[in-house]
């Protein structure tokens, strides 16, 4: 069975680029959110293998939202996805439970290598 995957960023450019990503190496991505407060709602629902979360969003930051999502599922594997230079959120982030980190613009190897080390494959 495909490891499920939600995938969280304000930009529906990114969300499409990591989904397209994805979907080739044979992952499902089972729901895309646009915000933190989405994102919890859509863990909620879906019960995702992991989450691919944007640090930078309007409402609530995917910092905010990870710390929300590891209250409710202490084991969920959220990667962080951020662009240049935001260093110390990504450490926040790590901090905060996040699995690992992905730097934009994605690159597709950088991606699945993340994942695959997140999910044990």
């Amino acid at each position: 069975m495909a490891n499920r995957i939600l995938i969280v960023d304000d930009a529906a450019f990114m969300r499409m680029m990591i989904r397209d990503i994805l979907t080739k190496n044979g992952f499902e991505v089972v729901g895309e959110a646009q915000d933190g407060s989405q994102a919890i709602e859509k863990f909620k629902e879906l019960h995702p293998d992991l989450i691919t979360m944007d640090i930078t969003m309007p409402e609530m930051d995917g910092i905010a939202a990870l710390k929300e999502i590891k209250k409710l599922d202490p084991n969920a594997k959220v990667i962080m996805c951020s662009a240049m230079g935001q260093q110390a959120m990504v450490i926040d982030a790590i901090q905060a439970g996040a699995k690992d980190f992905i730097v934009k613009p994605f690159q597709s190897d950088r991606v699945i290598e993340a994942i695959n080390k997140t999910l044990g494959l």
